[in-house]
């Protein structure tokens, strides 16, 4: 099936943060209630077909700031040889360089990010911090760039001022579609959150990228929104479903229980 369309039907919810009563949550529960899920190594032909194992790495990571930059800095720096292939090179040249509009990222080498161990490494295929969090029993998102941890979860802000004056801050979380990469999304030859070949996991993605939305939301936000995600799949009326989800067949809509969260997962317009 070919790349479903990027409109089409979405459900959101909007509710107050548990924890900040100036801040208001605006929710996508037609992504947040897909089966997305990344399939790096399980199929994903790339962004780029002449790169297909680096899968979306072939274009470095964009660092969120300075604490982003400073603490995958601090991770790379434990990094043996045996858990990264171009530890040499990030250690003799640095693993940084400067996009074309001076904004600060990892290196693409050799036709990616420097951290992408590729396929025939003896110390295993793809980041290497990824795979390093993994060996030291942490999950990811400490120790990759934040662009990485959150992607395909797309966070933004917006500050909100109502007729009567007040004023409140809005987090929304969606999709992190084609559109979120700016023009040069339209260029890649396959994306991931479009196609029914990654719309294959046995639980949602609120509750697959748990760590990741608790981090985004913090705890007591998370809570909220699983209710509402809950309460959307169980709904009997019809729902905005995802088009690239598999079908549903009818009354299946109940949510299945929680099982251990993924490890893959960008900033956009992050809150410091």
């Amino acid at each position: 099936m070919p790349e479903v369309s990027l409109d089409f039907p979405r459900a959101w919810v909007e509710f107050t943060d548990p924890a900040d009563a100036d801040q208001v949550v605006r929710a996508d529960l037609t992504w947040l209630t897909s089966r997305y899920n990344c399939i790096f190594g399980a199929g994903c032909p790339g962004i780029f077909h002449d790169e297909p194992d680096a899968g979306c790495c072939v274009l470095g990571a964009h660092f969120a700031d300075k604490a982003d930059e400073k603490r995958v800095r601090g991770y790379a720096k434990k990094l043996t040889a045996e858990d990264w292939q171009y530890r040499a090179e990030g250690r003799r040249n640095g693993f940084v360089e400067l996009d074309e509009d001076g904004d600060r990222k990892t290196r693409v080498v050799d036709g990616a990010c420097i951290f992408h161990n590729r396929e025939g490494f003896a110390g295993g295929t793809g980041c290497a911090l990824h795979r390093y969090a993994l060996r030291i029993g942490v999950h990811p998102l400490q120790t990759k760039p934040d662009v990485c941890w959150q992607l395909p979860i797309r966070r933004l802000y917006r500050d909100v001022e109502l007729t009567d004056g007040t004023t409140y801050t809005e987090v929304t979380i969606t999709e992190y579609d084609r559109r979120g990469w700016g023009p040069g999304g339209h260029d890649f030859e396959w994306y991931c959150t479009g196609n029914t070949e990654a719309h294959n996991a046995p639980e949602p993605v609120y509750l697959n990228s748990r760590a990741e939305l608790v981090e985004l939301l913090g705890q007591e936000a998370y809570d909220e929104l699983v209710k509402h995600c809950e309460a959307h799949l169980a709904t009997k009326r019809p729902v905005a479903r995802h088009p690239a989800d598999p079908a549903r067949a009818k009354g299946s809509g109940k949510p299945p229980r929680k099982l251990p969260s993924t490890q893959q997962p960008l900033v956009d317009e992050a809150k410091s």
